[in-house]
């Protein structure tokens, strides 16, 4: 099965915790956090549609300006979603620059801010010199983003201050049968993305040009197969309490791949404590209880920048028994 999503990690563990994930065949990418990004290319810079935002921690929001020095001339607007206070951030970023010479610039940006069971909705706009409008209210029911292909749900986590997890999600994943092409003298070409797209809407009555013929999408489903999609969960800057711990099991339950930091070893639990963060313990005990496939663990504290050992064995000690 090809994959959907191609995901990695930005920062080594000891670097700032973020996660790019590129959208095969489309012109799109997500982005988990947005500390240091200066290893992701402007091309995919460029590709950037959504940012979700754990927190407003320098470490986790410093790429903020990065990013929009980059995106300052595209046409295509990208939103961020965050936690209480996200949008008073966003605004003081921009703020602290003078706009007067951008005003025939495209770019918009969208601010989803998520406080208890409500999204407020701004946007600042360059044509407007950035300034804050208030688009709308509406109930938070868990999902951020809803897209034919896929969808991004949250979870609200206390770090002392409110933080969010995110889960992305592929509704479910396309499998073509290269076999059946062939058996139908059917060719591998743009054609299949058209399909897919199709599927994806739901739009079986829609005619598809083959390369030879026109045929509607559900007079061809001998070429495809319909799997369970790829979902991969976020997971950063979280006390170690139990009711953070139970809301992230039952969050990332059933994932193939959990990022999560693994920030002190049980051992420093007072530490973990008194810093609001997780343990590699943790982390791992977390992936065994949700049955994740693939862990991954960042966002080491850096009173381990010697031995690292101690926090990977920890974790992988325990997920893998």
């Amino acid at each position: 099965m090809k994959p959907s999503f191609h995901h990695a990690a930005l920062n080594g563990p000891f670097g700032d915790p973020a996660v790019y994930v590129r959208i095969l065949r489309e012109r799109a990418g997500l982005l988990f956090d947005m500390g240091d990004i200066s290893s992701l290319p402007v091309k995919e810079i460029m590709k950037l549609t959504d940012v979700f935002i754990t927190h407003m921690h320098i470490d986790h929001f410093v790429g903020f300006d990065h990013i929009l020095r980059a995106l300052l001339r595209r046409k295509n607007p990208v939103s961020l979603y965050g936690p209480e206070g996200i949008t008073d951030c966003v605004e003081g970023k921009l703020k602290g620059y003078s706009w007067n010479l951008i005003t025939e610039y495209p770019l918009k940006i969208n601010v989803c801010e998520v406080i208890a069971d409500e999204i407020i909705e701004s946007s600042f706009s360059a044509r407007n010199s950035f300034r804050r409008k208030t688009e709308e209210r509406r109930p938070f029911n868990g999902t951020l983003l809803e897209r034919n292909m896929f969808s991004v749900r949250s979870v609200i986590l206390d770090h002392g201050i409110q933080a969010l997890g995110f889960k992305l999600e592929e509704k479910f994943h396309i499998n073509i049968d290269k076999s059946m092409l062939l058996q139908y003298g059917m060719q591998v070409g743009p054609w299949l993305n058209r399909l897919k797209q199709a599927i994806w809407e739901g739009a079986y009555d829609c005619l598809i040009n083959t390369g030879a013929n026109d045929i509607e999408v559900r007079d061809l489903s001998d070429l495809y197969k319909i799997t369970e999609g790829q979902k991969i969960a976020y997971i950063m800057d979280s006390s170690p309490s139990d009711e953070n711990y139970r809301s992230i099991v039952d969050f990332v339950r059933g994932c193939d791949t959990l990022y999560i930091e693994a920030y002190f070893v049980d051992s420093d639990m007072n530490l973990a404590i008194q810093k609001n963060h997780l343990t590699s313990g943790m982390a791992g005990r977390i992936a065994v209880e949700a049955g994740i496939k693939d862990l991954k663990i960042l966002h080491f504290s850096p009173r381990y920048i010697d031995e690292p050992e101690r926090l990977i064995d920890e974790a992988m000690g325990t997920f893998r028994h």
